[in-house]
């Protein structure tokens, strides 16, 4: 395996979620979990609101804050990776669009959250409109969730591995990029399933499920995983593997809090 540094340098261009169960505090712990050092471009603080069932309150960052982010960490270092995870609006997500085209890091891994939780339906829309047309073009490797999957591929249903497998032949046709469709616990069966697919090689990923309710960081983590194991140098798929199993080993080892949720716990498996 080979690496532009010394020691692998990764970037997320996230949100950031107070707690640190999700979002761009997760990234951080699983590169650091997996050897590699991170980065962060911040693209707006996500609060739960306890006194309103936990609903976000989502501040953006500015667009020159965020470009001066991105600025320095891609001036700084040559990134072995970039994941991108919570954008937020078709604003930052053209500044983000903008320093990738310019740059061109290796290792594009985009974590296409279509809907940003807090926004009105219209600016939702609007931002999963942006994403998709000037996000999605640039990724080397995407990894939707469940929801994601349905919205990339244009399915009306995902219920069956099957389905899921068509899901990602589909969103690969559309993109060029690698896919990693999370199943997770939302199909039927005794394992949490997610599939890979890169144009030429479809594997199923599965391990037993841990539960039947989805934990707090786990497709953040599983998505910047995949990010730290190809900045490291591994193949998309050895980075896919090692990613499923190290968010199986959280999700057994998940934190619980006053939260009506639990999170994933980032197991250091750094050498």
């Amino acid at each position: 395996m080979t690496t532009t540094n010394e020691h692998p340098v990764a970037m997320t261009i996230a949100g950031s979620e107070a707690t640190g169960g999700a979002g761009a505090l997760a990234d951080i712990k699983t590169f650091q979990a997996l050897g590699v050092s991170g980065c962060l471009s911040l693209t707006c603080i996500v609060a739960f609101d306890p006194q309103n069932d936990w609903g976000h309150r989502v501040t953006p960052i500015d667009q020159q804050t965020l470009q001066n982010q991105l600025e320095v960490n891609t001036t700084v270092y040559e990134l072995d990776a970039v994941k991108i995870g919570m954008l937020g609006s078709p604003e930052t997500i053209r500044t983000v669009a903008e320093t990738l085209r310019t740059t061109r890091p290796k290792n594009i891994v985009l974590d296409p959250v279509l809907i940003c939780k807090g926004q009105e339906p219209g600016a939702a829309l609007d931002t999963d409109r942006a994403l998709k047309s000037e996000i999605l073009p640039l990724a080397d490797f995407v990894t939707p969730n469940h929801f994601e999957s349905l919205s990339l591929s244009g399915m009306d249903d995902i219920s069956t591995v099957e389905d899921l497998k068509e899901a990602a032949r589909r969103i690969h046709d559309a993109s060029g990029a690698v896919v990693l469709a999370k199943g997770g616990v939302r199909l039927d069966g005794a394992d949490a399933i997610d599939v890979f697919y890169d144009g030429t090689t479809l594997e199923v990923l599965s391990a037993p499920k841990i539960g039947d309710v989805a934990v707090a960081g786990a497709g953040c983590s599983l998505a910047a995983a995949v990010t730290a194991e190809l900045a490291k140098g591994r193949t998309p798929l050895d980075a896919a593997r090692q990613a499923k199993q190290f968010v199986s080993q959280g999700i057994e080892e998940r934190i619980t809090s006053h939260a009506p949720f639990d999170s994933l716990r980032q197991i250091n498996q750094a050498s």
